[in-house]
Parts: structure tokens; sequence; C-alpha cells
């Protein structure tokens, strides 16, 4: 009788090591130059407490706002903010990331500041913030200090945003503008001031407006007192304007000159706008300026920076180049 040799049982299946997710593409550690800019955008929505918020400081859409964070969210892996019916609000994510974002950006400032003073020269973003009504047509101060600034130093990322006076000293108090142009500034201690130069404000009236074809002759302090004006800000003054103000009928308000020039060409209503603006609209024959012995206004504006080692070198040479061109 053979013997057959006893069959081999077979070899036991190695442990399955258990399955490992992958991880999606995303952040790693290295920092590229889109996730400095939706960085930027996440800062500053979170600075101002939501997306419409942020809309004037960023110069976007809500919705490009939306698309920023939430490429930012994938990008990270976390959800960084809530918003919706109930509001906007950090998570407990988001307020660690914007945490490690202002360090970040402290950071990168500062190891621009170090190479600035190692090679004598300025490099970097140079982010300027400016009222929303200054007189920006002709040559004026601030178009000639630009035009040195830029000119000397080409290494130097020019960013210039216009808003309100108020909105200017927010963005020089947190660190958001390296620099700030406005109107009669409030004095606060944080924040160094120069007086700068002044801007002459001018009444007009519109062809529709009763007054347009009124000999100047004609023209009184009783018969302005009938007009319906547009409001004028505090910081504009003078002598004959301050004996004039109490007896006129102020009926409607304007933030900046265009939206002033707007409401005097309906020609409903009476205002003040800079004569280099009004002066292609007076040679159009759509404005008259109306004299009155002399009616003007005048408005002071300033230079505004917070201290900081970082942006110093920065604000204090453009402050310098415009103190020279005013």
């Amino acid at each position: 009788m053979t013997r057959h040799p006893a069959p081999i049982p077979p070899k036991a299946a190695a442990p399955r090591a258990p399955a490992t997710r992958r991880k999606a593409d995303g952040f790693h550690g290295q920092v590229a130059e889109v996730d400095l800019r939706q960085l930027r955008v996440f800062r500053t929505v979170a600075e101002h407490g939501g997306f419409a918020a942020a809309e004037v400081a960023l110069g976007k859409s809500k919705s490009s706002i939306s698309i920023d964070i939430a490429a930012l969210e994938n990008r990270l892996g976390l959800r960084l903010c809530t918003r919706g019916r109930s509001g906007f609000a950090l998570t407990a994510e988001g307020r660690l990331v914007l945490e490690a974002t202002e360090t970040l950006f402290s950071d990168i400032m500062h190891f621009q500041q170090r190479i600035n003073e190692a090679s004598r020269t300025l490099t970097g973003r140079f982010c300027l913030y400016v009222p929303d009504n200054i007189q920006i047509h002709g040559e004026t101060a601030l178009v000639r200090a630009i035009e040195t600034f830029t000119t000397r130093y080409p290494a130097v990322f020019m960013d210039i945003r216009s808003t309100s006076t108020r909105e200017v000293e927010f963005a020089v108090l947190n660190g958001q503008a390296c620099a700030g142009i406005t109107l009669n500034p409030r004095h606060t201690p944080d924040v160094q001031t120069t007086a700068l130069f002044h801007e002459e404000l001018h009444l007009f009236c519109g062809r529709r407006h009763p007054l347009f074809n009124l000999p100047e002759s004609e023209i009184t302090p009783a018969i302005l007192a009938e007009q319906r004006m547009i409001t004028v800000s505090g910081a504009a003054t003078s002598p004959m304007w301050d004996r004039l103000r109490p007896h006129l009928n102020f009926a409607a308000a304007a933030e900046n000159v265009d939206s002033r020039a707007l409401l005097i060409l309906s020609g409903n209503y009476l205002g003040f706008l800079p004569e280099p603006f009004a002066l292609p609209l007076v040679h159009d024959g759509l404005l008259r300026r109306i004299v009155l012995d002399g009616l003007q206004l005048e408005t002071s504006f300033y230079f505004l920076a917070r201290p900081n080692p970082e942006t110093d070198l920065m604000h204090e040479t453009f402050r310098a180049i415009l103190e020279a061109a005013c």
C-alpha cells in the first residue's frame, strides 16, 4: 500500500493592515502667495466682523470674499467661521488661525524691515488709506509725492485704498494701513499726526437751479437761506461761513465729492466742491460758482501713522516726501 504525504495546509494569509485614509492634497506647511492673499482676506473679514462689513476695506464683493474664505478653509482643512442668518463668528480653529496669521504677517514685515535696513532701500507693501473726498484732480501734493516715492523705490508694492475718513483712522489704528491721510483726525495717543495741506471749497449750483441765471449782485445771504443746502463737514470752516451757517436750510447729505456733485447737478441743492473738480463742469455750462463776497471753505488734511518698528522706515520716508511736496 502506497502512502501519500499529507497535504500541506495552505499558508495563513498575513493579517491585513487597517486601511488608512489618504489625506487630500492641502496645506503641508508650505506657504504660497495665494495662501498669503487668502489669509489677508480672512484677517480683514475677522477684523470687520463679517463679509459685508469687509467689502469696502477689501474692494471686493461679498461673493468674491466668500469664495476666498471657502478656498482657504479647503486648503487648511478647517472650518474658520460660521456665517448665515445667525451672523458671523469665528470658530475655535478660526481664532487660532487668525492668531497665527497675525504672527505670520508680523514676521514677514519684520523680515522686510531688516532687509530694508541692510540694503538701505525699501521693499515690501506700502498700504496708504486716503479719504474718498480728497482732491485728486490736477497737480496735487499727493500726486507729486506718489510719483517721487514710487520712482525712488520701485521695489515697493504701492497699495492705495479710498474710503471714509472714519475708516482711514480705523485702518491706521488696527494696523491694516501703514499710513493714512484724513480730515480733522481725533487726537489718539497711539497715532502720530502731521499737518499737511489745505484745500479750498467753493459754493456751486447746477444749471437747473433757480440761482444759476440770477445776477451775482442779487444773491444775498437771505436768498441763500431760502435754498436747500448739502450739509458740510465740521472740519471745513471760514469766518463768513460760521456767520451764515446757523441761518441755512440743510436738506441733504453726501459723504464724498462725486455724490455731492450729483446732488448739485440735479438742480435742487447748493453745495461746496473743490474748484479743480468743479472747473470742467463749469466750462461745460453744468455748474456755476456762487461768489457772494468770496465765500469759501477751507479743509485741512493730516498724515496719520502708528509707530511700528516694522513699518516706520516706510511711512517716515513717504511722509517726508509728502511734506516736501506740499
